[in-house]
């Protein structure tokens, strides 16, 4: 991935989390996903006051990738997420996100952005190293 690539991809996921619904958490988060062929798919956090049926902006985002026909492992390249709230760390996905990472990302081929507006604050990381472990029905 290009370094004008990872710039446009966390720019869409600062955008998209404008359209976040979080009356809850006051916490917006935005992600954007690239598929191989260089298409944008976004998604934001949406909360419920029933917390456990609140949906994340990563997952939004791969689903939204998923219903646009990037089915294949190798077909997303790359997520970004972005907090619109600074934060003392990187905005990280929950354990939720990663396992659909894992399941829905190549292990070896993407990367995942986490970024908040703290300035410099960017780190990458292969979809393998997310979650150790991972959950898998297949051998």
């Amino acid at each position: 991935m290009s370094t004008e690539q990872a710039e446009l991809l966390i720019k869409e996921a600062e955008t998209v989390a404008r359209q976040s619904y979080a009356p809850y958490s006051n916490f917006p988060v935005g992600a954007a996903v690239m598929s191989k062929s260089g298409r944008l798919h976004m998604g934001a956090n949406i909360e419920n006051a029933s917390y456990g049926l609140t949906v994340c902006a990563e997952r939004v985002a791969l689903m939204n990738a998923m219903m646009a026909g990037n089915a294949a492992k190798q077909d997303i390249t790359a997520l970004a997420v972005w907090a619109a709230k600074p934060t003392n760390h990187a905005v990280t996905p929950c354990g939720a996100c990663r396992q659909v990472m894992v399941e829905l990302m190549h292990p070896n081929a993407a990367v995942v952005h986490f970024c908040s507006e703290k300035p410099g604050e960017l780190k990458i990381v292969p979809v393998k190293d997310l979650l150790p472990g991972a959950f898998s029905l297949s051998s």
